[in-house]
């Protein structure tokens, strides 16, 4: 597609575009003045859907009305909430049902996944993973490593860009595979790289780390409801992700897993065992010995947070009527427009500088854009002007045109405040 710069072709964009209604179907903040803000920060916390309060009245009012009961006798039963969530959460990273669970947080399902997954044996024993991951994934790894007896620099290979670039080459991380294979236990990697937003091949990296004998795990956080997924097709292993960044169900709320039915549905798979994993139709029982519940739920270990289930369920609603190959399609046009915009101004402008270091054939949401010593002033000018993004440290501000909320206007917004910026 042709861009350009003027208001009248991102208007004509709005217009076209299949996907503009649902905006309408989140809660947009708004300034003191009542000015719309460009809410660009969608990979750090998502828009609250306004279905979100109508599933929490929905809930409250049973607990008020049933208490107890509630957990058979409700309108939504809580005994069985979370499979409520179930075939939407599965259809967005490309799942069988029986292979997704929604439960816990992230951090606390990565070390649930890596007590199964993480199994290191005498010369056997390393996980091969990207340097700079987000700190979930580092500590996790960390610990793990750790309390099975191994040191982080010797049991953990990190692989760094080359000298002078910022992402990632994918043949650089399939030859490290290949190069360390007799020892990798495991290869662990994010979808999309917070910082840089890089998107990993996940099914060239699966395929390479199943080729030399290890295991192929990913932290999806800023992938799932941003990217295209196809986990049981690539044959991945196990994942993990939250649900308040992309996927919109608010602060800290309840994440997700996915487990590979030839792991899942094996009932001998080593895993942390808890009341609520146990084989739902004897539950109740009360009895000892674990039987697992087939499939992915087998790794519950508490019953659902029923109230951010509501919410989540909100959003996940949401993203099952629009669809992600719409969604995706959608972003293709609009990351690279919003692209074209910062680079226009940086053009034009002499006070602006900065390099966008996401790639540009990226499938996701976000660019990454490296600044000078300007470059906090710059994000500070922003949010000024009611453009919300995200600075990381020590010189990134980072942005998310959603699919789902943001518009083309957004972007041509963003463009002209980078346009009017002076030092």
């Amino acid at each position: 597609m042709q861009y350009n710069s003027s208001p009248e072709f991102a208007e004509n964009l709005d217009k076209s575009d299949p996907l503009a209604s649902y905006r309408e179907r989140f809660l947009i903040p708004r300034s003191e003045n009542g000015e719309t803000w460009v809410y660009l920060c969608g990979n750090s916390l998502g828009l609250q859907p306004k279905g979100a309060l109508d599933n929490l009245k929905v809930e409250l009012e049973d607990w008020a009305k049933l208490g107890v009961e509630g957990h058979f006798h409700g309108r939504n039963p809580w005994f069985h909430y979370h499979k409520f969530l179930t075939e939407s959460a599965a259809a967005l990273v490309g799942a069988r049902n029986d292979e997704v669970v929604v439960m816990n947080q992230l951090t606390v399902n990565l070390h649930l996944l890596l007590v199964s997954f993480y199994r290191p044996k005498p010369g056997k024993y390393k996980i091969l993973m990207e340097a700079g991951a987000f700190p979930s994934d580092m500590y996790a790894i960390q610990s793990q490593v750790e309390f099975h007896g191994y040191s982080y620099s010797d049991a953990v290979i990190e692989l760094q860009p080359r000298e002078g670039e910022f992402t990632l080459r994918d043949s650089d991380i399939l030859e490290a595979i290949h190069q360390h294979g007799s020892e990798l236990a495991l290869v662990f990697f994010s979808g999309v790289q917070y910082y840089t937003g890089q998107c990993f091949d996940i099914p060239a990296i699966t395929n390479a780390a199943h080729e030399v004998g290890a295991l192929a795990g990913f932290d999806l956080a800023h992938a799932v409801g941003n990217i295209l997924l196809l986990l049981h097709e690539w044959n991945v292993d196990f994942a993990s992700w939250c649900s308040y960044k992309y996927l919109n169900s608010g602060p800290g709320n309840v994440a997700g897993v996915f487990i590979h039915e030839k792991h899942g549905l094996d009932p001998q798979t080593p895993r942390f065992a808890g009341w609520w994993g146990h084989k739902e139709d004897v539950r109740f029982k009360m009895l000892r010995g674990y039987i697992p519940e087939p499939g992915a739920a087998g790794w519950q270990l508490s019953n659902a947070p029923v109230f951010g289930m509501a919410v989540q369920r909100a959003s996940l609603d949401i993203f099952s009527d629009a669809g992600m190959p719409a969604l995706a399609d959608k972003t293709s046009k609009l990351t690279p427009y919003l692209r074209f915009l910062l680079e226009d101004a940086k053009s034009k402008n002499p006070n602006i500088d900065f390099q966008i270091i996401t790639p540009k054939n990226a499938q996701g949401c976000q660019l990454s854009l490296l600044t000078n010593e300007n470059g906090k002033a710059l994000f500070d000018f922003l949010t000024s002007q009611n453009i919300i993004c995200d600075w990381r440290e020590p010189n990134v501000i980072r942005m998310a045109p959603v699919p789902l909320y943001n518009s083309y206007k957004d972007c041509w917004k963003v463009g002209q405040a980078f346009s009017q910026f002076r030092t």
